[in-house]
């Protein structure tokens, strides 16, 4: 039976990092991304040069019918298959203080981490359980363990991340699936474009934003047979921010 990882908001960023690390490690991967496409393309481009085969899956994680139709279609389709590895990393950020922010703000960033999290992990779930094997890794953030002012919505979700994945942890073990978090500090991405680095940098210990590849090293280790007895774990990786 053929294993594929699937990796949500895979075009980007940190998303874009780890699936090249798992293609590196031998998996075919499953991108999923929300509009662009273009980025996608070129985040196939590196699973490919690695040797892998890469699946473009365009749904939004926040629209139930999208999420189930695409993963259906793929496991109808693939009936040889099974996703053995799967990283909930799709978010978004709309940063604001909560006297200001707006419903939509609280909604797309709530439904894009938390129930994107659980609407993709729910479709695969039978598949995994069967297959008796799996790695779910979520991508949660410093936010979600600390809290940051202006950030009330994206912290929400994230620590709303980590409860479940202390829970389904439990659910699962005996299954040999093992279910874990990170959560990163500042990293350079996208999503990180738009704060002051510089000044940012002088709170961190290590007076430097990360690398998504050094993210990505990480969630290959989770992914990996060798990571059998860790789960139900939170795993900060923030040059020492938050300890």
């Amino acid at each position: 039976m053929q294993s594929y990882a699937l990796v949500t908001g895979g075009s980007r960023g940190i998303g874009r990092a780890i699936c090249h690390k798992l293609a590196l490690m031998g998996y075919p991967v499953i991108i999923n991304y929300k509009g662009n496409k273009e980025a996608a393309e070129q985040t196939a481009a590196l699973v490919r040069k690695a040797g892998q085969e890469a699946v473009l899956m365009p749904f939004d994680v926040s629209n139930k019918s999208e999420t189930e139709t695409a993963l259906s279609q793929w496991q109808e389709a693939n009936k040889d298959a099974v996703i053995e590895i799967l990283i909930n990393n799709a978010g978004v950020r709309q940063d604001a203080l909560l006297a200001f922010m707006n419903d939509e703000q609280w909604h797309s960033v709530l439904d894009t981490s938390l129930k994107g999290m659980y609407q993709v992990t729910k479709q695969i779930m039978s598949p995994m359980l069967m297959n008796r094997y799996g790695r779910i890794i979520n991508i949660v953030s410093l936010s979600g363990i600390k809290g940051m002012p202006g950030q009330v919505n994206y912290s929400a979700a994230k620590a709303g991340m980590i409860g479940a994945t202390k829970a389904l942890a439990q659910e699962v073990a005996k299954r040999n699936i093992t279910v874990n978090a990170i959560a990163p500090g500042f990293i350079k991405t996208d999503m990180t474009e738009d704060l002051n680095e510089k000044e940012l940098a002088g709170l961190i210990p290590m007076k430097r934003f990360g690398e998504a590849e050094e993210v990505a090293e990480l969630v290959g280790f989770l992914a990996s047979k060798n990571a059998g007895y860790i789960t139900g774990q939170v795993i900060s990786i923030n040059g020492g921010l938050y300890t």
